[in-house]
């Protein structure tokens, strides 16, 4: 029982259940309570998708995935599991991996600009409410008309302060900037950079190539994103995870219905990307979902709870994992019913039992046929992962790091002339000027919000500075300013 071009075993209960590969883009759903199973499910499918030579992405929430570059055979269930299930043919062997990590510790940085991640996803990483979102919108498109490049945390700081200082100066052609809405912007965010999110912005920012690479031997790289810190700020992990595939929807080409995925996204702990987001964040969310399988892009929800995701969202995921769930609140009763009611239906099983009696390990499966319809649900075992469950050692990691193609590139940070160098330097110098004009005066010195003229000359300078004409608005993709824009120039 190995892969095929066109089989990938999952589970194994009166027969052998398999994803087929050119259903694998139209999504799925991986469900349970903590502790069923849903990590090795993730790794089985990871493995399968690996071999089939398709780049694969996840987050690594409890650090327990690192094992995934070295064979298995260090744990006694899986052992178990290959002879219970009679895989005969079953081999321990590693994967080719690459770690990611947003402060760089357990991987290579993680970094983008402020100008690729976009207002929107700021406003909700900011906590702003609309009134504040609009007065952030407007920040972005005057440093944009402007030529001033917003690549980090304090070029975002300097370039909110100078527009609330010279807010009349901006009111006839850009609309009211209310101080208070620049003062929570500026509050928040300092608590944004509290949470270590000055690491995330700046530059060299990813290059999505290196997320899609293969081994030399063919075998898709899986990509790991240390996520265990990054999970105490859980708006920062979804809106990450978010701008990361939304920039795969932007960057990849059209593919139609390829017999194999460009590449699978596994988005885990599902459920922050929908908690407390705005009705317009929502919407595109379930377009980005619905569009980029087009771009032969799977996106695997992994999640306790099916009713974590919005209906729009759930009827979306093709292919279906449910690891049990418990029911012991109504609200828990009510997933257990809407999981079961879900499934095509299969006489010979009571599903909505099933889901609360499953073993750890076991599960209810369901994936598209080669026409695209659901299979019946059936219950079965999930196939035991090859790689090895233990994670790596501290030198172990850093050897996989060191062995990386791109170890070096992201490792080096780069900080050119943006909005906050240029913002200074033109302050400063203006400062200088009027200090020397009330010497020869005797005048009292301008403040320096009030100073007239100083925006054209910012903006020369700017257009300067990145070789572009003022006015030039960097563009932001086909989802408007909501996702992330084209990379700054």
């Amino acid at each position: 029982m190995t892969d095929t071009p066109d089989f990938m075993p999952i589970a194994q209960g009166e027969y052998v259940i398999g994803v087929l590969p050119g259903m694998a883009n139209r999504h799925g759903l991986i469900a349970g309570a903590t502790g069923t199973g849903k990590t090795v499910t993730l790794r089985v499918l990871a493995e399968h998708f690996s071999r089939l030579g398709v780049p694969v992405f996840m987050a690594d929430i409890k650090g327990d995935l690192s094992g995934l570059c070295l064979p298995g055979g260090d744990h006694a269930k899986v052992t178990e599991r290959v002879k219970t299930l009679g895989l005969s043919h079953f081999k321990y062997r590693g994967y080719p991996v690459v770690f990611w990590d947003v402060e760089g510790l357990q991987g290579h940085p993680v970094r983008t600009t402020i100008s690729e991640m976009g207002p929107l996803l700021l406003a909700r990483l900011l906590n702003l409410n609309d009134t504040q979102g609009g007065v952030l919108n407007l920040i972005f498109e005057i440093a944009d008309d402007n030529g001033l490049l917003l690549l980090d945390l304090k070029d975002l700081r300097a370039m909110a302060r100078y527009v609330g200082e010279n807010a009349d100066q901006f009111r006839t052609q850009y609309g009211n900037i209310a101080t208070t809405s620049i003062g929570a912007i500026q509050r928040n965010l300092l608590g944004l950079e509290n949470q270590g999110a000055d690491r995330l912005f700046g530059e060299p920012s990813l290059n999505l190539d290196d997320f899609l690479q293969t081994s030399a031997n063919g075998e898709g790289v899986i990509n790991i994103l240390a996520a265990e810190k990054l999970m105490n700020a859980p708006k920062l992990y979804a809106t990450l995870l978010l701008w990361l595939l939304a920039e795969l929807f932007e960057n990849l080409p059209e593919v139609g219905d390829p017999s194999k995925p460009t590449c699978i996204f596994f988005f885990d702990e599902a459920h922050l990307l929908f908690d407390d987001a705005p009705k317009v964040l929502l919407e595109k969310i379930e377009q980005v979902v619905r569009l980029v399988r087009s771009k032969g892009v799977g996106v695997y929800f992994v999640t306790q709870n099916p009713l974590d995701l919005p209906d729009t969202v759930l009827g979306q995921l093709g292919n279906w994992v449910q690891h049990a769930l418990r029911a012991f609140t109504p609200r828990d009763q009510k997933a257990v019913k809407a999981a079961a009611e879900t499934f095509r239906t299969n006489p010979g099983l009571d599903v909505v039992s099933a889901i609360t009696e499953l073993k750890v390990g076991e599960a209810l499966v369901s994936v598209l046929d080669e026409k695209g319809a659901p299979t019946r649900v059936e219950r079965a075992w999930i196939l035991p992962p090859h790689s090895r469950l233990t994670p790596l050692a501290p030198a172990e990691r850093e050897q996989v790091i060191r062995a990386s193609l791109v170890f070096g590139h992201y490792e080096r940070v780069m900080d050119r002339e943006s909005a906050y160098e240029i913002l200074k330097a033109k302050a400063e110098s203006l400062k200088a000027q009027e200090d020397d004009q009330a010497a020869q005066k005797g005048q009292s010195k301008t403040p320096l919000g009030q100073a007239g003229g100083l925006f054209g000359a910012l903006a020369k300078s700017a257009a300067h500075a990145i070789g572009a004409q003022i006015g030039r608005q960097i563009m932001r993709g086909v989802l408007g300013s909501i996702f992330g824009s084209r990379k700054a120039k």
